[in-house]
């Protein structure tokens, strides 16, 4: 049985690819850059903001603190009610592993704050033990540091530990820390993505977790 889960948020727990693609779009707008489709904003998910402007767009590291600060700004007036939902089985998942005895934990690029505050709105904040966010972390994934950190700071080892994630970056994470990987179709990854950074584990349903945890 794994009794740590290492979660990401953006795309494997909750679904904000909407309100993040038209956040960046919109920011690509306000200052005046080159235009991006969804498409590319979509794989830009995953990592931090300054990074995942100078990845899309080829600005220097000046423009890029401008944009992530412009798109934090655009974000809280996106970030509406109902913006952003749960995907399916998520809640009631969660609480049955919490319930089983395993250790749920977050490692995302969104920052901490704001990731306790969904939790917080969609109730989950009561079961998830441990948070790493951008701002936590000295190299963000697809860097092992949030991990380790995490493995470290919880006196877990890597074989008691899985990284569950939809993107590339999150697999290749957990690859690299030595710790198990489950990929989740359903976010911003492709299956092919996935299989690629080295998924020990791909499921199309976060339910499936359950069964893999009892493993």
């Amino acid at each position: 049985m794994k009794k740590l889960f290492i979660f990401d948020f953006d795309g494997t727990i909750a679904d904000t690819q909407g309100i993040i693609t038209k956040t960046m779009m919109m920011t690509i707008d306000e200052l005046h850059l080159e235009k991006r489709t969804v498409e590319e904003c979509r794989a830009m998910i995953g990592l931090p903001l300054a990074e995942a402007f100078v990845t899309l767009l080829g600005v220097d590291d000046e423009t890029a603190d401008l944009c992530a600060a412009t798109y934090r700004r655009i974000f809280i007036d996106n970030n509406v009610p109902g913006a952003v939902s749960l995907f399916p089985h998520v809640f009631e998942t969660m609480q049955k592993l919490h319930q089983l005895g395993c250790t749920l934990t977050i490692a995302t690029s969104r920052s901490h704050a704001s990731v306790v505050q969904f939790l917080e709105e969609m109730q989950l904040l009561d079961v998830v033990s441990y948070i790493l966010g951008a701002d936590d972390v000295e190299r963000a994934k697809p860097d092992p540091f949030p991990v380790l950190k995490t493995l470290k700071d919880l006196d877990f080892k890597a074989e008691d530990a899985m990284v569950v994630g939809d993107t590339s970056f999150d697999i290749l994470m957990g690859y690299r820390a030595g710790v198990r990987t489950c990929g989740v179709t359903y976010g911003n990854g492709t299956e092919e993505q996935l299989r690629e950074a080295h998924a020990d584990e791909i499921i199309d349903d976060f339910a499936l977790l359950a069964e893999i945890a009892m493993k």
